[in-house]
């Protein structure tokens, strides 16, 4: 199972399943990415999954697509 760097299952992400994915079939990859807000800035940080971001959750992860109020519940941060 391929982890994107929002921290699904790229199998489950709608943008792959459809084949749209930037990436596809690869996935998501922290790197400068037109389509993804939150790999460009996982690159931009230098991390790999957002979830490591001391930042998380943020206003980019309000954009999904991971319900912003599960990020919340995840990092304790309300």
């Amino acid at each position: 199972m391929k982890i994107g760097v929002c921290g699904i299952a790229c199998e489950k992400c709608p943008l792959m399943i459809q084949k749209k994915c930037p990436n596809y079939p690869q996935g998501c990859v922290p790197k400068e990415n037109k389509f993804c807000k939150i790999a460009t800035c996982a690159f931009e940080k230098g991390i790999t999954m957002c979830f490591a971001c001391p930042e998380f959750p943020c206003e980019t992860t309000k954009e999904g697509p991971i319900a912003f109020g599960y990020c919340q519940y995840i990092s304790g941060k309300k």
